[in-house]
């Protein structure tokens, strides 16, 4: 009796351990991340990142902003980097820049990383902020349309380019 009772024991210690869940996925709302942030998102991706960066396309921006009624650019990477990946940012963008991250090149950046813009006056300060997603492409909080994807590609994105920014 003994010797069954640890048999058992010890399948069911062995079922337990070496058990195996696929990961849950919202299909649904990863295909509206993919619409509303005109992107293909792949199974490999960080899905919680484009799904919460996709419920902001389209807040307007208001200078100090941190809410969904009104974001500014370093309040707009704040959240999100506490929402997805629970971490504390500093508040403007360039603190975010220098204090946060370290340099990352362009050619060399990741999904989630920051990636940091001059305002062509001031050349050695970030003056705006987005967050890196894929393929050339990038979410922030414009100051004309709210919050949007961008390209690095744009002319004026390539002029402004000052760095990219792996989170500490």
């Amino acid at each position: 009796m003994k010797k069954q009772i640890l048999l058992l024991a010890a399948l069911l210690a062995l079922l337990t351990s070496c058990g195996t869940r696929a990961p849950h996925y919202d299909y649904r709302e990863l295909a509206q991340a993919a619409l509303r942030l005109d992107i293909d998102i792949d199974m490999d991706d960080n899905h919680r990142l484009y799904i919460e960066s996709a419920r902001w396309i389209g807040v307007p921006y208001r200078s100090g902003g941190t809410t969904r009624r009104g974001v500014d650019c370093s309040g707009f990477t704040s959240n999100i980097y506490r929402t997805v990946y629970r971490k504390r940012l500093k508040r403007s963008s360039d603190r975010q820049r220098t204090e946060d991250c370290r340099k990352v090149r362009k050619a060399k950046l990741r999904e989630g990383d920051l990636v940091f813009f001059h305002n062509g006056r001031n050349k050695r300060r970030a003056t705006h902020v987005g967050i890196y997603l894929k393929d050339g492409r990038f979410i922030h909080a414009s100051t004309s349309r709210g919050v949007i994807v961008s390209c690095l590609n744009e002319p004026y994105y390539k002029r402004c380019w000052m760095q990219g920014g792996r989170v500490k």
